[in-house]
């Protein structure tokens, strides 16, 4: 059974929330929070920024926005949701890397407690781990079909009390892998019988390029927080929702921890431009649709990309999955082995004298000679695949 008042540092459990102006009254005349009652400070404003009010400081609490997230997460849940979520699961922030500092700052005390990853992946996790002076441990994914070392991980985190995070990234970046659901059902029921107390944190950031179980059910961990109080999921409109600029993250969890990051996180975090696009976008008539087709055409380029660019004949294997908006193949030299030169020289050559910007990803645990290729539209596929195979020829020459 998880304790939350254990987990979480003591001064960020007993914190009270900042108490913002637009929690009290709405509407009328509104004096009480120091905006510019002018309005904004454009020349012309078009009707769509009126409407919006940008003079004033925007919904702290977007029930509307959060309201239409779980509606559309309820609709496909995961085979073994049980409860439905609910708006007091969510908390939103500025991307999901907002969120994935703020669970640091929530439970790991600085010089103290430490924080679980499993190479390779997201960068981001050991550079807030750092900012935050939080020690990092590392339990690699299994090769080669990059899936959790279940009895590794509950080894390390049984042994160390002071592990209080285990952040996963499913699918992977950069592998591009689904990390097994049940794999993950299982390390939470494991990591629980052991009396282990801390979270871990699922980063879903690509789920929506994975495809749906035989029976029709997602692959998404979000719609089991409420069965789980040690599972933390987070997802970001930024990949299957082409909305990177907005900068919009969500962090599903168990409602007690919910409020406590709704209480930690800066007041009117969420804009009220982002709000507005974010509201159109998971609307089932304005958006969702849009972004199911949008899907649906990069796994059919991503399939179209992995066949064509496997028959290049310095490329070796697809090292990862095909679970994500890019592919990770492995470059090979003249000898046909994989070589982190040739494909940092690929990588640079494209870049440089090509205008085709792929990512040099060799370094990770396990990935020697690793190129990751994001899928663009299928123009954009087609202009890459002539130059990598080009460009790639001419090296090995």
């Amino acid at each position: 059974m998880v304790d939350f008042k254990s987990i979480i540092r003591p001064n960020i459990y007993s914190l009270e929330p900042y108490r913002c102006a637009r929690d009290d009254f709405k509407e009328g005349i509104l004096l009480d929070a120091n905006e510019n009652t002018h309005g904004p400070a454009l020349s012309q404003p078009s009707d769509s920024e009126k409407q919006l009010q940008l003079n004033r400081y925007p919904d702290p609490h977007q029930e509307e926005l959060k309201q239409q997230i779980i509606d559309f997460r309820n609709s496909q849940p995961n085979e073994h949701s049980k409860q439905n979520l609910k708006v007091s699961n969510l908390c939103l922030g500025v991307g999901s890397d907002e969120s994935i500092d703020m669970l640091l700052r929530c439970c790991c005390v600085p010089g103290k407690d430490k924080l679980l990853i499993c190479p390779p992946t997201y960068g981001m996790y050991s550079i807030c781990a750092t900012v935050n002076d939080v020690e990092i441990v590392k339990v690699p994914l299994t090769t080669p079909d990059f899936q959790i070392d279940i009895n590794a991980i509950v080894e390390k985190v049984t042994a160390d009390p002071t592990i209080k995070l285990l952040y996963l990234t499913s699918p992977g970046n950069p592998t591009a892998q689904l990390i097994n659901p049940d794999d993950i059902i299982k390390l939470l029921q494991e990591t629980d019988e052991k009396n282990w107390n801390g979270l871990i944190v699922v980063d879903e950031a690509y789920i929506d390029f994975t495809a749906p179980k035989d029976n029709g059910h997602s692959q998404s961990m979000s719609t089991l927080v409420n069965q789980y109080a040690n599972l933390v999921v987070l997802q970001t409109l930024s990949k299957s929702f082409g909305l990177a600029g907005i900068r919009l993250g969500i962090t599903y969890c168990d409602e007690q921890l919910a409020r406590i990051l709704n209480a930690m996180k800066y007041p009117y975090n969420i804009s009220s431009l982002t709000s507005d696009v974010a509201i159109r976008a998971t609307s089932p008539k304005k958006g969702l649709q849009v972004m199911q087709n949008y899907v649906k055409s990069i796994i059919e380029q991503r399939e179209f990309v992995l066949e064509k660019i496997l028959q290049f004949e310095y490329v070796g294997r697809n090292i990862g999955g095909l679970d994500a908006n890019f592919i990770l193949v492995e470059i090979l030299d003249k000898d046909k082995k994989p070589s982190n030169e040739v494909a940092n020289k690929l990588y640079n050559t494209l870049a440089v004298d090509n205008a085709v910007v792929v990512r040099f990803r060799g370094k990770e645990l396990n990935c020697t000679g690793a190129l990751r290729v994001s899928i663009g539209t299928e123009e954009e596929n087609k202009v890459m695949l002539q130059k990598f195979e080009r460009v790639l020829n001419e090296i090995n020459k």
